[in-house]
């Protein structure tokens, strides 16, 4: 089997932002997706639909075209979700995104009619109903095919910065889970996500995709919803770690975080560099402790063993990626990495809103639509 690494231009940013559809007075999710793709209709320059169905029918995601800056892509972001809103508000449904929803039933929810879906669902039983789930995927252009799999290896030793900074799981199904992300530990259920094999060449990666595709696991390499993967399609590395990002200021400070460590990853290469890597026992400790411990993790550093408080290598990182982030037009959306270090990531901000309701729910659903609709991470309340 040959996949083609489509050509990109090198550290072009696309995001796509999956929003949770919940009811204006009850805060729980309402099944209005349908409803809202029929009568609402955004396209880009290039043609192609800014806004897509999801697995369950309580969800629409949003996307952008191709983008030169984190914040073109915020911007492009910005003006479907005022789309969308025209559609929704008048319904009485407001949008939300968070890696899970803090109450929901997963047994209410329903599948969206497409045969991929109903698969999927059938293939994975309870445990694919239960993924109430929504996360942030951000796709950075690679300018040369072989960098591909180096990038992508490489961006695994980011895994739990990016992973505690967007923590936004705390609750599901109506129970504090004790996780920072529970998305994290709910998604790799799936019997191809997870973490990525070591791969060592293209060569091996299509004949993973043709052995899967070969016993019936997927019918096509985007089925393969790894938490890193090469996206040939559209010439990019796509990161899937993010849960979902309430704000657009957080979806800001995060895409150009990822297209910093990518884009530097490219110049290390062109240099004639090695790039950094953990071995993958390490990553995947790693991926369990930011999930599991969020800012507070203790995390593994280099291929020593080294560990370190995951809040201070954050620092460090914004600090080591400042020319990059200057060179791509992105100085100022990097530095606000560190205001989500400082006024709290989302899943510190939700315990708090239930704490301050004594423990009722319903208020955390309510931060997150005001949170969503401000633009930008509540800060009076931390």
């Amino acid at each position: 089997m040959t996949i083609d690494f489509a050509r990109s231009d090198r550290s072009t940013l696309g995001v796509e932002w999956e929003l949770a559809l919940v009811d204006r007075s009850t805060g729980d999710l309402v099944p209005a997706a349908p409803e809202v793709l029929a009568t609402t209709r955004i396209v880009g320059d290039d043609g192609v639909s800014r806004l897509t169905s999801e697995l369950l029918t309580n969800t629409v995601e949003i996307v952008t075209g191709v983008n030169r800056t984190a914040r073109e892509a915020v911007e492009d972001l910005q003006r479907s979700l005022d789309e969308v809103r025209r559609t929704t508000d008048p319904m009485g449904v407001d949008l939300i995104c968070a890696g899970t929803h803090p109450f929901a039933a997963w047994q209410d929810q329903q599948v969206t009619d497409k045969e991929r879906y109903v698969t999927l669902m059938d293939r994975t039983g309870i445990f694919g109903r239960q993924l109430l789930i929504w996360g942030v995927h951000m796709h950075v252009g690679v300018d040369d095919p072989a960098k591909a799999l180096p990038v992508l290896d490489a961006l695994l030793l980011y895994y739990p910065h990016l992973q505690a900074l967007s923590a936004s799981s705390p609750f599901v199904f109506g129970e504090s889970s004790g996780y920072a992300s529970s998305r994290a530990m709910l998604f790799q259920q799936l019997p191809t996500a997870g973490l990525p094999p070591v791969l060592e060449s293209w060569q091996q990666y299509e004949s993973i995709v043709e052995d899967l595709t070969k016993v019936g696991v997927i019918d096509h390499w985007d089925e393969i919803r790894w938490d890193v993967r090469p996206s040939a399609k559209w010439g990019t590395v796509e990161t899937r770690v993010c849960d979902g990002l309430p704000t657009t200021f957080e979806i800001g400070a995060l895409s150009a975080l990822v297209q910093c460590v990518v884009d530097d990853c490219s110049a290390r290469l062109d240099a004639g560099e090695a790039l950094p890597t953990l071995q993958p026992w390490y990553v995947r400790e790693n991926k369990w402790r930011a999930a599991r411990y969020g800012m507070d993790a203790e995390i593994v550093v280099d291929r020593d063993g080294a560990q370190r408080q995951v809040e201070d290598e954050v620092r460090d990182l914004v600090a080591r990626l400042e020319p990059v982030a200057d060179r791509l037009g992105c100085a100022q959306e990097l530095q606000d990495v560190l205001t989500i270090v400082e006024v709290g990531a989302s899943y510190e901000r939700q315990m708090l809103a239930s704490a301050q309701a004594g423990g009722d729910l319903r208020a955390v659903v309510s931060s997150l639509v005001r949170e969503m609709r401000e633009g930008v991470p509540t800060r009076s309340s931390l």
